[in-house]
C-alpha cells in the first residue's frame, strides 16, 4: 500500500510542477526573478513534466490497484499534466515550423528603419541594423504574405489613420513624425513581457499611399511568428479603418 500511495503522490507531484513551471516562467522574468533564458528553459521542462505526469496518470487510471480511492485526482492530474504537455507541444511545434528570425518587415529591400527607439534599445541581445539578403529569404520562407499596404488616400490621411490604429493596438507611440511619414512604438508580449520596437513608414504611391512596416525583437533569436502576427495584425485594422 506504500507503494501506491507513493507513486499515486509522484503522479500529483509531477503534474503540479509541470503546471508550476509553465506558470511561474514568464511572470518570473517580468518580476525580473530570472534571465528570460531561465523562463525559457521553464516552459521547456514544463512540457518534459507534463509528458510525464500526463504518462504516469494513464498509467495509475488504467491500474485498479492504483485507481482505487484515487480516481478524481488522478483524473484531475492528468488534465493539468495532459493541458501543460499540450500548450509547450503546441509553441514547440510552431518554434519549429518558423524560421528563427525576430526582425520581420514588408520591405525587404528598403525596410523602415528604427531612429527614436534606437536609445531604448541600448544594451538590448538584438540589433537594429537590418540582416540583408539572408535574412529577406528565410521571411520570405516563412510569410510569404507580408507585403506592403497600398490605400487610396492622401499620406496624411493614412498616417493619422496608422497612428490611431497603432493606438487601438495597445503600442506604446514614441516618436510620431508626419512630415517624415514615420510613426516608431514599443509593443509589449503578454506571457514574458518582451519588447518589441515597431516602426510604420508612410509615402506617397500614386494618387495614393504606401504603407510598410517592421518590428524586431530585443531579445530572443526566434519571435515564433509574433512580429509577423503583430504586422499582419496592424494592416488589417488599418485596411479596414
Amino acid at each position: 500500500m506504500r507503494a501506491i500511495a507513493l507513486f499515486r503522490g509522484l503522479v500529483i507531484l509531477v503534474a503540479a510542477a509541470a503546471a508550476l513551471a509553465l506558470l511561474a516562467s514568464g511572470p518570473g522574468y517580468r518580476l525580473g526573478a530570472w534571465h528570460f533564458r531561465v523562463g525559457i528553459s521553464l516552459v521547456r521542462w514544463s512540457g518534459y513534466l507534463g509528458i510525464a505526469g500526463a504518462v504516469l496518470a494513464l498509467v495509475a487510471l488504467v491500474v485498479p490497484r492504483l485507481r482505487a480511492g484515487a480516481a478524481r485526482s488522478l483524473a484531475a492530474a492528468l488534465v493539468v499534466a495532459g493541458t501543460v504537455g499540450g500548450i509547450t507541444g503546441y509553441w514547440a511545434s510552431r518554434a519549429a515550423s518558423l524560421p528563427r528570425i525576430h526582425d520581420i518587415t514588408t520591405d525587404t529591400e528598403n525596410p523602415p528603419q528604427l531612429v527614436a527607439a534606437l536609445p531604448l534599445r541600448a544594451g538590448a541581445e538584438n540589433t537594429a541594423v537590418y540582416g540583408g539578403p539572408k535574412l529577406a529569404a528565410e521571411q520570405k520562407q516563412g510569410y510569404p504574405d507580408l507585403a506592403p499596404l497600398s490605400l487610396p488616400l492622401a499620406p496624411a490621411a493614412v498616417f493619422e489613420r496608422a497612428r490611431m490604429a497603432a493606438a487601438e493596438m495597445g503600442w506604446q507611440i514614441v516618436a510620431a513624425d508626419p512630415a517624415g511619414g514615420r510613426i516608431e512604438a514599443t509593443d509589449t508580449t503578454a506571457w514574458f513581457g518582451f519588447h518589441d520596437d515597431i516602426v510604420v513608414r508612410v509615402v506617397a504611391a500614386g494618387s495614393g499611399s504606401r504603407v510598410d512596416v517592421r518590428s524586431v525583437s530585443r531579445v530572443g533569436r526566434s519571435d515564433i511568428g509574433t512580429n509577423a502576427k503583430r504586422i499582419r495584425g496592424f494592416l488589417a485594422r488599418l485596411s479596414a479603418a
